[in-house]
């Protein structure tokens, strides 16, 4: 008994370390973002000056909002066709080249950032003389980013769309449903959740990016990771605490809220496809 209490007790042991590994720098930064203190790492009293001069700083203010705005649409771009893509590769019949195309689909995952951001840059150099084209800026960011955070969304739906019962969908087109209908209608729905949770993942990944986009943006685009990468260069400045704390805050509020819609959204799936079988059976 004392023998299974002493496993216990290094089970919670080393848990407690995993997490303090892992959060413990994360609670320190946000401490230090009220240091009153030009040192980031020096306490000298608490302080909400740098949370004023954040807000000041022009610069820093224009990076986050072009940060946000290519992290919106990346994710909304990158839901959409991951979406078809999932489909394609989990309802459509096999066809020649499928498995190419979910080999080229998936290839981002493992294609590290460096060679990625260079082949891309690559590309849209070459593309520049297109007439209509844009130059590099924020829209060759946002090309950039759908492009390797769609692999991410595929496979989310993918996993998702698998998993789902077809029978269900077979069963509206066997009363006359359009395909049309039935993704709108009944698979759509279902899949909410991943859907969501696709969503969230391009929009992180996005906003997180400095390699893919050091390589395509422009001399009048800079994201908020570049900006921050390039300040902390020349020392860190307690600003970058208060900006970190800030989007630490965001972000637990947001995965909050899509644990929220993402449990109720399994709750109901399961509920339907309870009542489903009821009726089947």
């Amino acid at each position: 008994m004392s023998t299974m209490r002493g496993y216990r007790w290094m089970g919670w042991g080393a848990l407690a370390l995993g997490f303090a590994f892992l959060y413990l720098p994360i609670l320190l930064l946000m401490v230090f973002s009220f240091n009153s203190s030009r040192l980031a790492t020096v306490w000298a009293g608490f302080s909400t000056r740098w949370y004023g001069e954040l807000f000041n700083d022009r610069a820093l203010m224009d990076a986050l909002w072009t940060s946000l705005k290519v992290a919106f649409w990346t994710a909304c771009a990158a839901t959409v066709l991951g979406t078809m893509a999932a489909m394609v590769m989990t309802r459509f019949r096999h066809f020649r080249g499928k498995s190419a195309f979910s080999a080229l689909i998936t290839a981002p995952l493992v294609m590290p950032d460096v060679i990625l951001g260079f082949s891309l840059m690559t590309l849209l150099v070459s593309m520049g003389g297109i007439p209509g084209f844009p130059a590099r800026g924020a829209a060759t960011i946002w090309i950039a980013h759908v492009t390797f955070t769609l692999s991410f969304v595929t496979v989310v739906l993918s996993s998702r769309l698998q998993e789902l019962d077809i029978s269900l969908e077979e069963a509206a087109m066997d009363l006359g449903a359009s395909r049309l209908t039935v993704f709108l209608k009944i698979t759509l729905p279902i899949i909410a959740p991943a859907l969501l949770a696709g969503w969230l993942l391009a929009f992180t990944l996005s906003l997180d990016d400095v390699v893919i986009a050091s390589f395509v943006a422009g001399p009048s685009s800079t994201t908020l990771p570049m900006k921050v990468f390039a300040s902390v260069r020349m020392g860190i400045s307690p600003k970058i605490n208060a900006l970190a704390t800030l989007m630490v805050s965001a972000v637990a509020v947001a995965a909050v809220i899509g644990w929220y819609v993402t449990a109720r959204g399994e709750k109901r799936r399961q509920r339907d496809l309870l009542l489903a079988r009821q009726d089947n059976g």
